[in-house]
Formats: structure tokens, C-alpha cells, sequence
């Protein structure tokens, strides 16, 4: 599906597991940054909005194929390897929107057969339809920002990783010197993003 960055525009509160709609964000490099999406995102189960992740999350979980985490195998991500194959190099899963319905974080970089290609992180959903592929629906982590995501993680709505890369041009892609610890959360309709010190650093 089409996956680029949006302007920044009133949103809804939770992710969409129900309708097909282009969701983009945009990501700053700043200590606090804010990956925004730009699509309506409805509760599955109802069709309208969102207004409280409290509601939400009182709801009960959702039960069987509803419960499973989207496979982040086979899922053909917006990433651009120039004919290179993408390899997913590790996952997570979790309910990130508190409606019982988990999601799948996946870390993704081209297989180059050699070096250490920079990550991109996606977040996952399953739509209900049974026969539906997941499909992503938002980018927290471009791989032109040239960093290298290890230790994912998703706890209590939580995406976790540690991103290390490079202060500059210079520095030999065999050794990264900066390393920092970017979290993000959805809320208020946003994937709110925080990273600490990315001052260079042995790593």
C-alpha cells in the first residue's frame, strides 16, 4: 500500500483493524518527537470512534484467530532494498491501543549478504477478515535515519528499542559510536515518541 509522510492533522484514538486507509507518519530526530498518523483510526468491532483508551481497554480480549499477533513473515514492507530481499530480524507483539487486539512490531532492513544494512521499525495489524494478510500501518523507525534497532520490545503498550548508528559520515560503518534507547506509546491519536542522549559514545 502507499506509504509516505503526512502533514500533521486531528486524529481519533485508536489503531484501525477493521478499514483498508493509508496511514503515514512522520518521525523528528528531537529528544521528544512525534510519529503522527494520518488516517481515521476506529474501534474494530463497532466502527466508531474512539473517545477514551480507558473504555477501550476495559473491553474483554478478543478471543481466538482475533487474538493472534499479525506474522510479520511474507508481508512486503515500504522499504527500498533496489532488488535486495528485506529480512525481518526480529519482532515484537503486544496490544498497543488497549481494544484486546494485539499488534505485531517488526524490525526490517534489506539483506545485503554483507555489512549491517540500518533498520526500519513498522507496527503490524491483522484485519478480522478471515483471509487478510497484515498489512502496515505505520512506520516508527526510517531506514534513513541509518541507525541499527536491537532489543525490541513491547510491554504494557510500550515499543521499546535500543538504536544504535553513527555521529557522522566519517565514522566506519564496522563501528557504531552512538547508542540510544527510543521508545514509543500510542496516545491522544498519536505514537508518541522519546529518545534519550544520542551523544557519541563507544558502543
Amino acid at each position: 500500500m502507499p506509504h509516505s509522510h503526512a502533514e500533521t492533522a486531528p486524529l481519533p484514538h485508536t489503531l484501525e483493524h477493521s478499514r483498508t486507509r493509508p496511514v503515514h507518519w512522520l518521525a523528528t530526530a528531537t529528544a521528544m518527537a512525534a510519529v503522527i498518523a494520518a488516517a481515521g483510526l476506529v474501534q474494530p468491532a463497532t466502527g466508531t470512534p474512539a473517545t477514551d483508551t480507558t473504555a477501550a481497554a476495559a473491553q474483554p480480549p478478543a478471543k481466538g484467530p482475533l487474538a493472534t499477533p499479525p506474522d510479520p513473515a511474507g508481508v512486503s514492507y515500504p522499504l527500498d532494498c533496489k532488488g535486495a530481499s528485506q529480512t525481518v530480524t526480529t519482532s515484537a507483539q503486544g496490544d498497543l491501543d488497549g481494544d484486546g487486539r494485539p499488534e505485531t512490531v517488526a524490525a526490517v532492513r534489506c539483506d545485503a549478504g554483507s555489512g549491517t544494512p540500518p533498520h526500519a521499525i513498522y507496527v503490524l495489524v491483522q484485519d478480522p477478515t478471515e483471509g487478510t494478510r497484515p498489512r502496515v500501518v505505520a512506520t516508527l523507525l526510517e531506514a534513513s535515519r541509518r541507525q541499527t534497532a536491537t532489543e525490541l520490545t513491547v510491554r504494557d503498550g510500550l515499543v521499546t528499542a535500543t538504536l544504535v548508528g553513527y555521529s557522522s559520515p566519517d565514522v566506519p560503518r564496522y563501528s557504531p559510536d552512538t547508542k540510544q534507547l527510543a521508545k514509543w506509546r500510542w496516545r491522544d491519536g498519536k505514537f508518541r515518541q522519546e529518545l534519550t542522549d544520542s551523544a557519541a559514545r563507544s558502543v
